[in-house]
């Protein structure tokens, strides 16, 4: 009885052809992940820590100290928590809009008005 060569072929293909349906599957559930990456770090990335909002939204620009500038170390005494509010999320003069999210923003400028007097 001689072997026949066309088994491992066979074998080789069906696994080939398995493999080619698990990496379409796993591609397709992650579909939704690669086309919105922004709303997927999001939401991972949503903290309720003002001072982490802080640093990974403001501190590029307002330094890590809150000396600016603008100087941010007696903000609070200057705007009320929903003009703060108002110039995070619409922007104003060199400040650009959206760097934070509106539930971000609310955080930060009740934070700011109740520690930078």
């Amino acid at each position: 009885m001689s072997k026949n060569p066309v088994v491992p072929y066979a074998i080789i293909a069906i696994l080939g052809i398995a493999l080619v349906i698990i990496l379409s599957y796993v591609g397709v559930n992650q579909r939704e992940a690669i086309q919105n990456p922004e709303e997927n770090a999001d939401a991972a990335e949503e903290t309720h820590d003002p001072e982490e909002i802080y640093q990974s939204s403001c501190a590029a620009c307002h330094g890590g100290d809150l000396t600016g500038p603008p100087d941010l170390t007696a903000i609070g005494s200057k705007y009320s928590a929903e003009e703060i509010q108002d110039i995070i999320n619409n922007g104003r003069g060199a400040m650009p809009p959206g760097q934070a999210t509106p539930p971000q923003a609310e955080i930060l400028a009740d934070w700011l008005v109740e520690n930078y007097k």
